[in-house]
């Protein structure tokens, strides 16, 4: 054989071998990224030190995962390369972090495991190519200045960001901003939000990804300058003052009914029924809470008597209370809801979920078949308004979510248009035990963490096995229950009023200053690029 083809095949070879090294190193980066939201681990107590507790955010392994990322799209041969890196990044990294998707389908819906594994990647693999187009993209633009191409790179995240969160129904979950929420990034939520901050995030990793690869000084002055400025920003910007609205004495019921037994009419609805009963009857609190569907049945098929007992038991008095229940009928449909009792009401208040969860509470066109795979109550919910009217109890105005609602920062923006009128407090319930004791509970709480610190308000979570807790305005745990446990969590509730900027201008104008930030800065990166050529 001719020395050429000896040649020509090792280069071949060596090409292959390079390729698949990308790939394991994009997945790797990918894996880094989904453990920076919630660690999944578990390690000896000893080491806590170093930051590495289970369930918790892990800010400094998300800037190394993208930085990461953006050295293997700097050595991408074309865009169509950078844009399969993007997508292997993107599939570790999503499937990873709601890998718990698997347990709701096989261990409880009864999905052989194969396919729970396969819809699971299917899903990451759909998101993951809202990421591959902003990779590809950023290559083909390739802009020479190494700032500027830190900065191009973050805005086409952001638009891939914003276009997961909200396109289709919007599935955020796990986004790059909730990785930062104990970060020194932290103190720009309250005013430039989650997606602000992923933005800032993305943008520090790529800097740092590009003082690694220019080997001059000059090169490097902007990207310090980018670091500088972002970190100065973080550390001198003022934390917007709200004002106490009082306080509020709670408890957050979580029964533990085993999810499996939770919707069966012999086993975990009685017993759900009896637990909630006697704790509505007996707590003493300013406020109840229930988790989502504590009382898995409509209020006309509860037992003879229970929803007049209840109704009675607040209507006098200093209690109130807040329970998620199902209502509706098969004419009218049906809602996925929080009923509220206090004194003085001619009619229960209600809210009715609002943002409802794909494939659970309501079924995309064309996918009834997959649906009908799993053992699980699935149907079609009917949606709620927005805004819907707050709890007002005590002096408080209480903003309801239900479930991963709380993960949709511009629908709950839309309470705080009226600052007058804007909730003092925000709570959600859930019912987490789908997921069984994967780190989606942790995922959830932080969620909520962030929602407080974006808003300046406290948290409340009421779920039916973990997190239940309280989060000040802060975004400080006060008060948790031990998860999987059936526990009656009591504490004080600080409410607050004012608005931060993020408030005040998410709930004029949305995410479109994001939107628009995120599209002009490649849009004039085009510009230029064809410009030049």
């Amino acid at each position: 054989m001719p020395p050429f083809r000896l040649v020509g095949g090792g280069r071949q070879a060596r090409s292959i071998a390079s390729a698949v090294t990308a790939t394991v190193l994009c997945l790797l980066a990918g894996a880094l990224q989904a453990f920076s939201l919630a660690w999944p681990f578990t390690i000896p107590s000893a080491l806590d030190s170093v930051g590495l507790v289970r369930g918790q955010p892990v800010w400094a392994l998300q800037w190394l995962a993208m930085a990461v990322l953006v050295l293997l799209l700097r050595q991408s041969d074309s865009a169509r390369q950078a844009a399969w890196r993007g997508w292997w990044f993107a599939l570790a990294w999503l499937s990873l972090t709601f890998a718990w998707l698997f347990t709701s389908m096989h261990t409880y819906g009864g999905l052989p495991a194969v396919l729970a594994v396969m819809a699971v990647l299917a899903l990451a693999g759909v998101l993951a190519l809202y990421y591959a187009a902003a990779c590809g993209s950023f290559v083909a633009l390739a802009p020479a200045h190494q700032a500027v191409s830190a900065i191009v790179f973050a805005s086409l995240w952001l638009l891939a960001e914003l276009a997961r969160g909200q396109w289709f129904s919007g599935f955020g979950w796990g986004a790059v901003g909730y990785a930062q929420l104990d970060s020194p990034l932290a103190a720009l939520l309250p005013w430039v939000g989650q997606y602000g901050v992923g933005w800032v995030a993305v943008l520090v990793s790529a800097a740092l990804a590009g003082l690694l690869i220019t080997p001059h000084w000059r090169g490097r002055a902007g990207l310090v300058v980018i670091l500088a400025v972002m970190l100065v920003i973080s550390f001198v910007l003022p934390t917007p003052q709200g004002s106490s609205q009082g306080s509020l004495s709670v408890t957050l019921l979580q029964g533990n009914i085993a999810q499996d037994e939770k919707f069966e009419p012999g086993t975990g609805v009685p017993k759900a029924l009896r637990w909630y009963g006697g704790q509505l009857q007996a707590n003493r609190s300013d406020l109840i809470i229930t988790p989502e569907t504590a009382l898995a049945l409509l209020p006309d098929q509860l037992p003879d008597g229970y929803w007049a007992a209840l109704q009675r038991r607040f209507a006098t008095g200093q209690q109130a209370a807040l329970v998620g229940v199902p209502l509706g009928s098969f004419e009218q449909g049906y809602t996925n809801s929080v009923v509220g009792f206090k004194p003085g009401q001619s009619e229960p208040w209600r809210y009715d979920k609002h943002h409802l969860v794909p494939f659970g509470e309501f079924i995309p066109p064309m996918f009834r078949w997959f649906t009908e795979l799993m053992n699980i109550p699935l149907g079609d919910f009917n949606r709620g308004g927005l805004p819907q009217p707050t709890f007002d109890w005590q002096g408080q105005r209480l903003a309801a979510t239900i479930c991963y609602e709380n993960l949709f920062t511009e629908e709950l923006a839309t309470q705080f248009t009226n600052p007058s009128q804007a909730p003092t407090i925000l709570f959600n319930i859930s019912n987490l035990g789908w997921f069984g004791e994967h780190v989606a509970m942790d995922q959830h709480l932080q969620i909520a963490r962030l929602r407080a610190l974006e808003f300046d308000r406290p948290f409340l979570l009421a779920t039916n096995t973990g997190q239940t807790a309280i989060v000040n305005h802060r975004g400080v745990v006060t008060h948790a229950a031990v998860p999987h446990t059936a526990v009656a969590l009591h504490g004080e509730v600080q409410g607050r009023s004012g608005l931060t900027p993020y408030a005040r201008w998410v709930a004029s104008v949305g995410l479109w200053p994001l939107w628009l930030l995120a599209g002009l800065v490649p849009g004039l990166a085009a510009l230029v690029r064809r410009w030049r050529s």
